[in-house]
């Protein structure tokens, strides 16, 4: 594999203080939710050709990733623990309203997952991306912001965290973990279309303040967390706001019910890439300018 050549000259990006992790800081940014965010000027190409953007080509086919600095196995050991607690507070909330008759209420369940996404992605971004979910794996993989040699082990990792923070539900919560299981109330037609455009809203955003330098990069957990909180309190009591197929697997092994388990599989990973690529369609490129923003009226 060849070095990308010495005489590129680096994209020019927007100074921005610091890190989604420290937002005082006034270094590089570090990845969060994908690799594009690092500034780096070295990377490993493949020397083939494919089309790096909508209507060119590049000589290089995974031209945005640079040489990680992270090992593996520290990526994947981050992954399973985001996963896990995701996994955990997502559950335990329907399961704690089913328990103690809707003390949590719909609001409480979707706050459990859009801070449990939040809070991952402030603390583990910077190690893994924090991905939590293999239909963002998958799109981001597609999109080329992320290495297809890389994605079965995030799988794997995602997959086991979510089995093992249901048993551990289980284990407590017994015998409520039915509650956390994502069953859709509405019919097969209704619950598909629900988690594939609330998947597809979701990566929308994250597509957005993970791999665009014009978006807020430093607010990308609170931007995401909000769009999980948001999306659960429109699908929540029809679909289950999955959003996530290892947030319905886990829970769905451990309560031994499967019903509709496709929808839950199929729909998110199909939204994640619609609302992956368009975002890639609309954002602006390289070489295109920022619009002149106009004097806001609170700061007249």
């Amino acid at each position: 594999m060849a070095e990308s050549e010495p005489g590129t000259p680096a994209v020019s990006t927007p100074a921005t203080p610091g890190t989604p992790g420290g937002a005082l800081m006034s270094a590089a940014r570090v990845d969060s939710l994908s690799y594009e965010r690092q500034a780096k000027s070295g990377f490993k190409c493949l020397p083939v050709t494919a089309p790096s953007s909508w209507g060119h080509t590049n000589s290089c086919s995974f031209p945005d990733i640079p040489v990680p600095n992270v090992s593996l196995t520290r990526k994947v050991g981050a992954e399973f623990v985001g996963t896990f607690i995701l996994i955990f507070a997502a559950t335990a909330g329907p399961i704690v309203n089913q328990k103690y008759s809707g003390a949590e209420t719909l609001i409480g369940n979707a706050a459990c997952a859009g801070l449990a996404v939040m809070i991952i992605i402030l603390s583990t971004g910077h190690i893994s991306g924090a991905h939590l979910n293999p239909s963002l794996t998958i799109a981001f993989a597609a999109l080329r912001h992320f290495p297809w040699v890389q994605v079965p082990a995030y799988i794997m990792a995602q997959v086991s965290a979510s089995i093992c923070a249901s048993f551990a539900l289980k284990a407590v919560f017994h015998p409520f973990m039915s509650g956390g299981v994502t069953v859709p109330s509405v019919n097969t037609g209704q619950a598909f279309a629900l988690e594939f455009l609330i998947t597809f809203n979701l990566l929308f955003v994250v597509t957005a303040v993970a791999t665009d330098t014009r978006a807020v990069g430093e607010l990308a957990g609170i931007a995401v967390g909000a769009t999980v909180m948001l999306n659960i309190l429109i699908a929540g009591p029809s679909s289950g706001g999955s959003m996530n197929p290892v947030r319905t697997l886990g829970p769905a092994v451990a309560a031994g019910n499967y019903e509709k388990l496709w929808i839950f599989l199929l729909a998110p990973t199909l939204g994640a890439l619609a609302g992956a690529t368009t975002y890639t369609v609309v954002k602006l490129r390289d070489n295109e300018t920022d619009p002149p923003r106009e004097a806001r009226s609170f700061r007249r």
